[in-house]
């Protein structure tokens, strides 16, 4: 079997993946991301949400993430150099009403991430169409990471590894605690849909189409609808279908990419025969992956509760910083509240450092969705942003250990604070 050997590898090129291999290059280490896709940028790009959520405080407007996160939001134009506020962000990206800011294309983010990875050769390389598939594990530490690529598999030996592939499959594998609860929250199928003409009576003509397709057995679940014009005055783009289901399951995931294909279509198809303003519309694009919002997620050295949420609880080693509201979809049809649990705003909170520590493992960080949290309070620090700075959080810190010759699970979470603030990065929780 070939052999790679580098400091740090990064399994998972998602919001949380791309940062973290931004940071652990720019800090020194040698660095290999990979990704099962032929590019970076997880559910902005391969699920196709433009949102940058977790970004603003929604009580002052602020920004409480910086650092790789807002180097990325201003690249691509959606706001100004230096944004620190809501009222630095262009007004027609704006939801001032959920306190977050779109990109205005996401195959531009493709771009961006390829352009970052290129630029931080000397220390970092990707390999896209790559999947973590085993893990070789001794004495409490990862010895090597099996991948599978057009090359077959290979054997990437690394001192520190972060697992952000979302379904902490990683630390799972190495036999770290992990939860996953019952029900899941639902996936969801985003779709785009072209050549739409604003109407007035669009959205409940479209709420009451998706109601009488699943009176008729057509249409399973879904929420909302709620029609959004993100790309393009004539172009709507879709958040509604809900598909129940395991993505950690290879059959049960296989099934439910399917589903959220035929129920995309469905709603497309009822909408143009009888939504007014869809007559001449067409179906542009959908995924191309199911979008996932819960699987696994570990149980670390700290788990990031509720009480930490409405008590916005402090800590030493915290790292990053959360703000988005209990977003909890559940796995059934609702319509004019299309969450549950999405009553309680938190103000902004600490995320420790601990909360990425994975227990019985010393040179593993798991960054992104599978952090460790409670399920509630997973629904709020599960989105973009908050993933992007756990990731920028971990990236460092594996570099810093790699540096330092010990382990990130001996590192202390106050040292890879002190580095992030030198990074325009870390928790920015306090006014």
């Amino acid at each position: 079997m070939k052999t790679i050997q580098t400091d740090v590898l990064v399994c998972g090129g998602g919001c949380a993946g791309i940062a973290a291999a931004l940071a652990s290059a720019r800090n020194g280490a040698k660095t290999l991301l990979i990704e099962r896709a032929g590019f970076s940028g997880g559910i902005i790009t391969a699920v196709g949400l433009p949102y940058f959520d977790g970004l603003i405080d929604k009580f002052t407007g602020r920004f409480v993430v910086k650092g790789i996160a807002q180097e990325l939001l201003v690249a691509l134009g959606a706001a100004k150099e230096g944004a620190s506020h809501i009222d630095d962000c262009r007004k027609e990206l704006i939801s001032k009403y959920w306190s977050t800011v779109y990109i205005p294309n996401t195959e531009e983010f493709k771009l961006l991430s390829d352009a970052l990875i290129l630029k931080h050769s000397d220390n970092l390389s990707a390999l896209y169409h790559s999947l973590a598939v085993d893990v070789d594990v001794k004495d409490g530490r990862i010895l090597a990471v099996v991948i599978a690529n057009k090359d077959g598999l290979t054997r990437v030996e690394a001192k520190q590894v972060i697992d952000c592939t979302g379904d902490a499959d990683l630390a799972h594998w190495a036999g770290s605690p992990t939860e996953k609860m019952d029900p899941l929250m639902p996936m969801t199928m985003h779709f785009r849909i072209g050549n739409v003409t604003p109407h007035k009576e669009a959205a409940a003509a479209a709420k009451k189409a998706l109601i009488d397709a699943r009176e008729r057995g057509e249409l399973p679940e879904f929420y909302g609808p709620g029609l959004m014009y993100a790309f393009a005055k004539d172009e709507v783009y879709v958040h509604a279908t809900r598909i129940p289901g395991d993505a950690t399951s290879a059959a049960d995931f296989t099934r439910a990419e399917m589903q959220g294909r035929k129920d995309a279509w469905t709603m497309f198809r009822e909408w143009k025969a009888k939504v007014p303003g869809f007559e001449d519309s067409y179906f542009i694009t959908s995924g191309p992956f199911l979008g996932v919002r819960e699987t696994r997620r570990i149980v670390g050295e700290k788990v990031l509760s509720i009480d930490d949420l409405q008590k916005t609880n402090r800590y030493d080693d915290a790292i990053a910083t959360g703000c988005w509201f209990l977003d909890i979809h559940p796995p059934k049809t609702s319509l004019d509240k299309p969450f549950e649990g999405s009553g309680f705003q938190p103000k902004p909170y600490d995320i420790s450092y601990r909360m990425m520590l994975p227990q019985k493992l010393s040179n593993l960080l798991v960054a992104g969705r599978c952090h460790s949290a409670s399920k509630e309070a997973a629904a709020s620090s599960r989105v973009t942003v908050t993933a992007m700075a756990l990731g920028e959080a971990a990236g460092c810190a594996a570099a810093l250990a790699t540096r330092a010759k010990t382990e990130v699970g001996l590192l202390s979470g106050v040292k890879v604070r002190e580095q992030l603030a030198t990074q325009n990065a870390g928790p920015f929780t306090d006014v």
